[in-house]
């Protein structure tokens, strides 16, 4: 065997594991980045879910006589603020995460001043489709808290696999970048109180 064939199979074996490596590291990346980016779409589609419940829940309190307009308003234009602030899962940024939250936290806050008002329409309370729209969203809630945890572990799943040496080093070159977390402002893990004692 010649001298030159030793070092040759070497480097060959050397590259051929590193390759195999760059390999496992990548598909592993996107793998985790496309469970993310999933999850995302999930929390979108329930924060969706309850946008819809609002608009027939508006539909519904419209119908009550001499019920208070500028509380029905604030929560149309808080349902529309938020169904027109999205997000491209592809391109995930803190600053947009932020805007997002905000405004679904501004209509939180709508239909919540809402369903405090309706207190004082007992016709209101007591109409089925109006409970059964509450049930929904209070329901609909804890989806979003859920969809939100979700999302939060496949982005830290993620993250830590780009970010942990030696995947850290193919990390930047592959074009994988770190994923921002939903982070939730303060109070807003308490879900809207949407559930009332029809009794009184």
């Amino acid at each position: 065997m010649k001298k030159w064939l030793i070092p040759l199979i070497v480097v060959v074996v050397i590259a051929f594991g590193l390759y195999r490596w760059a390999v496992g590291f990548n598909n592993t990346a996107v793998e985790y980045q496309a469970n993310a980016k999933t999850a995302w779409s999930n929390v979108e589609s329930t924060y969706q879910r309850r946008n819809d419940l609002i608009g027939n829940l508006v539909k519904t309190v419209q119908g009550a006589a001499d019920f208070e307009r500028g509380t029905l308003t604030d929560v149309i234009e808080a349902r529309a603020k938020a169904t027109s602030t999205t997000i491209d899962a592809n391109n995930l940024s803190a600053e947009q995460l932020a805007a997002f939250q905000e405004a679904q936290t501004g209509l939180s806050s709508a239909l919540s001043r809402l369903l405090v008002t309706v207190e004082r329409y007992p016709d209101l309370k007591a109409n089925q489709n109006f409970l059964e729209l509450q049930s929904q969203l209070e329901g609909t809630e804890n989806r979003i808290n859920v969809a939100r945890d979700r999302f939060n572990g496949a982005v830290n799943t993620y993250d830590i696999h780009i970010k942990k040496f030696p995947g850290s080093l193919l990390a930047g070159m592959f074009g994988f970048e770190e994923m921002p977390r939903y982070e939730a402002a303060p109070g807003s893990e308490n879900a809207p109180e949407v559930n009332f004692d029809f009794n009184n």
